[in-house]
C-alpha cells in the first residue's frame, strides 16, 4: 500500500497470466490477486488484466516499465518473457534464476540473489518479499522518477540503453543460429567429410582401436606409484611431484593419459573437479611407460586428490566418446 500510494512515486502493479486447468495453486494465486485488486486502496493501482493471449503480451512487453518476475528458485525453466521484454527496452526485476541468472547485467535491470538464505521455503518467501520491496522502494522508484530540467529520467535512459545493447544481442535468435553453426554445425560437417574419406578409413581406424582397448583393457597394471607427499596434505608453495608406471601390456601403441586431479565436495556432497594436470611421459622401455607431474598448489582449502588413467586417441571427437577409466 505504502509503495503503490506514495505521493510521489506511486507505482503500479499490472498482472495477467492463466493457470493450468490442473494447477489449483495457480488459480488459487490468481484469485487472490484479483481479489487485492479490488480493494479500495488498491482499485486502479493493482490490475489484473484477463484472458491474456499473444495480443495481450504484445502490449505488455513494450508498455510497461519494468518486468517483474519472481519464480521460485531453482524451478524457473527459461523466462521467455522476460527476453522479449528486454527487445523492447523494459528493464527486469527478477530472481536470478532461469535465463536472468545468465541475463542481468549491472545497471541494465535489477536482480534478488541467486542463492537461497533458508531451506523453508516460507522463510524465503519472506525474505524475498521484503528484498523485493527494498529494491523497488530504494532503487526502481527514485531511478524512474528521476528528472532532469525537461522531465527525462536520465539514468533510467542509460539503464535502457544498456539493456538493449548488452543483453538483448545475446537472446535473439540470430544469436542462437550463430551458436548452432559455428559451436556444433560446422564441426559436425567437418568431423563428417573426415569421416568418410578413403572409403571411411578413420572410422575403421577408431572401430578397431577402440575393440583392442576394450579387449585388453584389464591387462593394463600400476607397477609402481611414487607420490611425494602420501599423508594427503597438501602445502602452499611447495609442489606436488608423483611418478607413475604402467605396464601396458600389448597396447603399447595406445596412448594413455594419467590425470591428477584436485577435487573438493559442493554443499549438497558432490565430488566437484577444481583443477587437472596431466602427467607427460618421461621414460618408455617396451611396453613400460613412466609418466611424472607436478603440481603446485595455489589455493588454500580442504581438498582431495586423486589420479586417474584413461585411453587416448587424437581422432576421438571427446573424452566420452570412449568412457574408460581407471582410478589408482
Amino acid at each position: 500500500s505504502r509503495i503503490v500510494n506514495h505521493p510521489t512515486n506511486p507505482v503500479h502493479f499490472v498482472f495477467a497470466g492463466k493457470a493450468h486447468p490442473h494447477d489449483g495453486g495457480g488459480q488459487a494465486l490468481i484469485k487472490t490477486i484479483f481479489e487485492i485488486s479490488q480493494r479500495p486502496e488498491f482499485l486502479g493501482k493493482v490490475i489484473f488484466l484477463e484472458n491474456y493471449d499473444i495480443e495481450l503480451a504484445k502490449k505488455l512487453v513494450k508498455g510497461v516499465d519494468v518486468w517483474l518476475n519472481t519464480p521460485t528458485r531453482p524451478l524457473e525453466a527459461s523466462g521467455t518473457s522476460g527476453m522479449k521484454a528486454v527487445m523492447n527496452g523494459v528493464l527486469n526485476l527478477s530472481v536470478l534464476d532461469g535465463w536472468w541468472v545468465e541475463g542481468y547485467r549491472e545497471n541494465a535491470g535489477w536482480a534478488l540473489p541467486e542463492e537461497r538464505t533458508y531451506e523453508n521455503q516460507d522463510f524465503q518467501n519472506e525474505l524475498d518479499a521484503e528484498t523485493l520491496y527494498n529494491i523497488i522502494e530504494t532503487e526502481v522508484t527514485p531511478t524512474f522518477y528521476d528528472r532532469n530540467e525537461e522531465g527525462i529520467p536520465v539514468k533510467w535512459v542509460q539503464y535502457i540503453k544498456k539493456c538493449i545493447a548488452e543483453i538483448a544481442p545475446e537472446f535473439t535468435t540470430t544469436r542462437m543460429i550463430t551458436d548452432y553453426n559455428e559451436r556444433f554445425y560446422k564441426k559436425m560437417t567437418a568431423r563428417y567429410a573426415e569421416i568418410r574419406e578413403n572409403d571411411y578409413a578413420l572410422a575403421k581406424e577408431l572401430s578397431a582401436w577402440k575393440r583392442k582397448v576394450t579387449y585388453y583393457w584389464d591387462t593394463v597394471k600400476v607397477l609402481e606409484m611414487d607420490m611425494s607427499d602420501p599423508s594427503g596434505t597438501l602445502l602452499l608453495g611447495e609442489s606436488y611431484t608423483a611418478k607413475i608406471m604402467l605396464d601396458v601390456g600389448v597396447l603399447k601403441d595406445v596412448d594413455f593419459g594419467v590425470e591428477f586431479l584436485v577435487t573438493e565436495h559442493d554443499e549438497n556432497g558432490n565430488i566437484e573437479i577444481i583443477e587437472s594436470v596431466e602427467a607427460t611421459i618421461s621414460e618408455k622401455a617396451g611396453s613400460t611407460v613412466t609418466y611424472e607431474l607436478e603440481y603446485p598448489p595455489e589455493t588454500p582449502g580442504n581438498y582431495r586428490y586423486g589420479i586417474r588413467v584413461f585411453p587416448k586417441h587424437e581422432k576421438l571427437p571427446h573424452r566420452q566418446d570412449f568412457a574408460f577409466v581407471r582410478w589408482i
